[in-house]
């Protein structure tokens, strides 16, 4: 294990510090400071390599934490970073993204701070590149067999990586200009900048991936046509349609989902040039939706200068500690501040969107709001409670329903369920034979470890499927959900 007695005399957790809210704003690096070796070691010293290691199962991908913390505790880098890979195929994005479920389900914060998981795990694959430990791993033979993958999110590109080392030839599909899907264009550089992208994506190439950008399954080729040219096909096209607020003033100038703007923000940020781009400069912005996406639009919208921004989420603040109904190791839904809040704003719980009201040239110029209450059980608006907040740039940002579905089921024919994703079975495959779905597509929007590990999960039983074998590994089905196994 790491050091013995590391739990017992490092009793805090230390991260990196955020670079100051005046600077980072006026920029789009990453906010944190690079990391401090001597206390990356003394968090990874903490570790206590537990007989029942809860992290293992907290991580959907099955990551073997005990066992590289242990090894960047004794500064051993390069076997971390081979035991880190073993089940991560990107650790470089979930160590920048995922809400790290791994560190609320460690055995040491049942009465300390968890492990720094996280920001082990980010520093082991950094210094991993530095020293050029990341390699090409081309097969050692090809199979002869063919597989397209419909996507280049995390899901396609860790099933074409996978697919890609057991000797397939594959090629993966991306309507967008770049490889990346939401990596590239949902996530904003302040929380990952896209070289990181760009280096995994060479020694892909390498390895003999092909990227086939620009080119949308369903209208450029169809799906008869790519199942036709190849062996089998993995759709990892993701959640994409985004949940709506169909309320009086909704087709208002000024009112977009959040993808819209943040897709045109990371366009510009990479150097494009964009026509009529939504911008925040001068603007009161109002952001509607709590998560994830409404933070990055929070952020966003801070670097272009907005003049105001405020977030509004229909349901209660969460509480600062763990509540009692979700005890460890769950991972638990607690009030947590991203680097986006800590740069400005305001934060307004229990807040139900009325209407949006215009102004004479049929813009948006405010938000009525009301107070959430419940009725049976039902979030509704509070009588009597309505005010307005002002508001020229209106973000959507309420989640997702599911994958886009018009191609799919005119030329695939293939079964949705009634959640809205990919119908499947447990061998990952589809109504369409030789139609396998990967991540969000089959289940919902979820967490990137979730869409790394169904890529995974996939490759293998694309293997099995075209060789009547497999020796990839499988970390998770789609029915350790539904059976309580995984945390959804």
């Amino acid at each position: 294990m790491a050091d013995p007695k590391g739990f017992l005399k490092v009793t805090e957790r230390e991260l990196p510090a955020r670079r100051p809210v005046p600077v980072r704003i006026m920029d789009w690096k990453e906010v944190y400071e690079p990391g401090d070796t001597a206390v990356l070691r003394r968090q990874a010293g903490r570790c206590m390599d537990c007989g029942i290691p809860f992290c293992h199962k907290g991580c959907p991908l099955g990551n073997l934490i005990p066992e590289w913390n242990d090894l960047m505790w004794r500064g051993e880098g390069r076997a971390a970073i081979e035991r880190l890979h073993s089940t991560n195929n990107f650790p470089e994005f979930t160590g920048r993204l995922c809400p790290a479920p791994c560190e609320s389900s460690c055995v040491l914060g049942i009465n300390q701070p968890a492990v720094t998981i996280k920001q082990i795990e980010v520093s082991t694959i950094d210094e991993a590149f530095a020293h050029g430990w990341v390699e090409p791993e081309p097969p050692g033979r090809l199979t002869g067999k063919t597989i397209a993958v419909v996507g280049s999110g995390p899901a396609g590109l860790a099933a074409a990586q996978q697919l890609t080392r057991a000797g397939h030839t594959v090629a993966v599909y991306e309507r967008d200009d770049r490889i990346g899907g939401l990596l590239r264009y949902g996530i904003p550089d302040f929380k990952m900048e896209k070289r990181h992208i760009e280096t995994r994506l060479r020694q892909m190439q390498d390895e003999g991936t092909r990227f086939r950008a620009g080119v949308e399954i369903g209208v450029d080729i169809t799906w008869d046509d790519l199942r036709a040219r190849y062996d089998a096909v993995v759709i990892a096209t993701g959640s994409t349609l985004p949940r709506d607020l169909a309320i009086p003033g909704r087709d208002l100038a000024g009112v977009h989902f959040a993808m819209e703007y943040l897709i045109e923000s990371n366009k510009a940020v990479a150097g494009d040039q964009v026509p009529h781009q939504i911008h925040a400069e001068g603007k009161h912005v109002v952001v509607i939706g709590g998560g994830d996406t409404g933070a990055d639009c929070i952020g966003t919208a801070h670097r272009q200068g907005a003049l105001s921004v405020t977030n509004l989420a229909i349901g209660q603040q969460p509480p600062n500690e763990r509540p009692g109904h979700q005890p460890w190791p769950m991972d638990p839904n607690v009030f947590e501040i991203s680097s986006a809040h800590e740069e400005g704003g305001k934060r307004t719980y229990l807040a139900s969107t009325v209407e949006f009201l215009a102004n004479d040239a049929g813009e948006v110029r405010a938000v009525r709001v009301a107070e959430t209450e419940f009725v049976d059980g039902r979030r509704v608006p509070k009588s009597g409670t309505e005010h307005e907040i002002p508001a020229d740039l209106v973000l959507i940002a309420m989640g997702f329903t599911g994958p886009e579905r018009s191609t799919l089921d005119e030329q695939l024919g293939t079964v949705f369920s009634g959640r809205g994703n990919v119908d499947r079975g447990d061998d990952y495959q589809s109504t369409a034979p030789g139609v396998f779905v990967a991540g969000d597509a089959g289940r919902g929007q979820s967490l990137i470890v979730w869409a790394i590990a169904e890529g995974r999960a996939a490759a293998a039983a694309v293997d099995e499927y075209l060789m009547g074998r497999t020796t990839l590994p499988s970390p998770v089905a789609p029915r350790d959900v539904a059976i309580g196994l995984l945390p959804a």
